[in-house]
């Protein structure tokens, strides 16, 4: 039996006799099961995970949970019974941090699987499975990575996530768009058929913290927790739709408040390895995490620090699509993605990094994706919320993997709702040579449930950009890559009816990418 049916029978068997108790022994207006938002583990490092979890008796009412601090009782184990106990103790959930608590359990070994718990009371939480990093100097003979984005609550089931969780993945890595931030607020996922509504859009902190609320509810994202650890970052829509650094769609005077407020939620709700922020106003997201020495994350933020977007239009803020020759300024070479610090930062962790695959885990489509052909008059045309928009700062990210040398680039994104596998190279407007070779492989993800462009359209971008050597939009899904010291397979898993609870999976597209040859070989179509 694998593990993620073992845990799920465990965890359906222990939920089901909680929920009795609680019916049978609670009046109808006491406070419900207490870990109905589940667990999560993250950010492993050899000898140390992040345990997460967070008090909400109603997932939807705040209220319902006392506004006292409360302390829970925690267990790690190394195995799934609690008989041989590694590691426990006790955190304190505070009104302050909508009792939420967040463990960093020390002193583990490493390479290896651990299940932990938390209690309150008489209340057990759901059990879930995580596991260290390897040893910093050994090579494991592999890495299976599931990756994901992109999933709003509106459009359909989270399917992708159970079947992510029964793949059985070493780590999960989010890429940004854990929620959206508007929707009803309800529990269920609209049904087919059912008209989607702009509504009830997030602003202050309640709103954020219930949004978090409502989409953890879901039993098959509280799945892919329990199977593994995960290593975040954000994207837009945990704040707003497109905003760059302090500026929104809307130009809001009020947005820095907006942000800071969904910080706090993000930082409340997510297994991070962060120290509690001074202030919410900016959050240091951007992390790094080894894999022994097999692969190296770098994991990057491309929303806080970016400069706002070229030739945006006044009272409208969002993105938008132009040309090189009707907007000079998306030329710029002051204009950045990542902003000074972050691209210092990344420079030194390639430069130091002695694993034989560096992965770049971070939002979007870097490679280039004209809208027309580069040799139209125009120049091309390019959207301008992506890294099209901006350019020479893409240009600096490809010079300092190829002056750094890091071994193996590999690029991971999301964002665009479409899966892409991309061959990058300093300048794509040229030809592949010795003088411009291919310098990574990038694989980005579909979403998880966020609808797309139709395929038509996509299939022209991939035939008008040749370093575009796959593109598919009309499917939701994610990304499962087995990563070994020779060679990385990436697998494009879709579903056939994201609105379905039921749906099937199927494998849509494979690649390999071979250790020191970058560029894409496509094994399945």
């Amino acid at each position: 039996m694998t593990w993620p049916r073992r845990l799920f029978l465990l965890n359906a068997a222990r939920l089901a006799a909680a929920s009795s108790s609680l019916l049978l022994a609670k009046p109808s207006n006491a406070a419900g099961y207490p870990f109905s938002l589940g667990v999560a583990s993250g950010a492993p490092l050899p000898d140390s995970v992040i345990l997460w979890t967070r008090v909400a008796p109603d997932p939807l009412d705040a209220t319902r949970t006392p506004p006292l601090a409360l302390t829970l009782r925690w267990e790690v184990a190394h195995d799934g019974a609690f008989r041989k106990i590694a590691a426990k103790g006790t955190a304190v959930a505070t009104p302050e941090l909508a009792h939420s608590v967040r463990v960093d359990v020390r002193g583990l070994e490493p390479g290896r699987w651990y299940w932990y718990r938390f209690m309150l009371g008489d209340a057990v939480s759901p059990v879930g499975r995580t596991r260290t990093a390897p040893a910093p100097d050994s090579m494991p003979d592999r890495l299976k990575l599931a990756v994901a984005s992109c999933q709003h609550w509106e459009f359909g089931s989270y399917a992708a996530h159970r079947y992510l969780a029964q793949a059985n993945p070493d780590v999960v890595a989010f890429l940004g768009d854990y929620i959206y931030e508007w929707g009803a607020y309800r529990l269920q996922h609209p049904a087919p058929g059912v008209r989607i509504v702009r509504q009830d859009e997030s602003f202050t902190l309640a709103d954020y913290r219930r949004r978090y609320a409502q989409y953890k509810t879901d039993p098959d994202l509280q799945a892919a927790h329990l199977i593994a650890p995960w290593i975040v970052t954000w994207d837009d829509h945990e704040v707003a739709n497109d905003y760059a650094a302090d500026r929104d769609e809307r130009l809001s005077p009020q947005f820095i408040q907006r942000r800071a407020a969904a910080y706090q939620a993000f930082y409340e709700h997510m297994p991070l390895r962060l120290p509690p922020p001074r202030s919410y106003a900016s959050v240091r997201m951007f992390q790094r995490y080894d894999w022994g020495r097999l692969a190296r994350f770098h994991v990057l933020d491309d929303r806080q620090y970016r400069a706002w977007e070229a030739c945006s239009h006044p009272g409208i803020g969002g993105s938008n699509s132009v040309t090189p020759r009707a907007c000079p300024s998306l030329l710029d070479p002051r204009r950045s993605m990542l902003g000074s610090e972050q691209e210092a930062w990344l420079k030194a962790g390639l430069a130091s990094s002695k694993a034989r695959w560096n992965v770049l885990a971070q939002q979007t489509l870097m490679a280039q994706s004209s809208q027309i052909p580069v040799t139209a008059p125009e120049g091309g045309r390019f959207w301008t919320d992506g890294w099209d928009g901006y350019p020479v700062a893409r240009r600096r990210l490809l010079d300092t993997l190829v002056d750094t040398r890091a071994a193996n680039p590999l690029v991971l994104g999301g964002d665009v709702h479409t899966f892409y596998a991309t061959e990058l190279r300093r300048d794509f407007n040229r030809p592949v040579s010795t003088a411009n070779p291919v310098v990574a492989t990038e694989f980005v993800g579909t979403s998880v449930t966020s609808n797309s462009r139709p395929q038509l359209r996509t299939s022209q971008y991939v035939a008008m950009n040749p370093h575009l050597r796959y593109g598919r939009s009309d499917k939701r899904g994610y990304m499962l890559m087995e990563i070994t010291p020779g060679e990385t397979r990436t697998h494009f898993m879709g579903l056939d009816e994201v609105r379905d609870p039921k749906t099937v999976q199927r494998e849509l597209a494979a690649f390999r990418v071979e250790e020191g040859k970058p560029g894409v070989e496509i094994t399945a179509v």
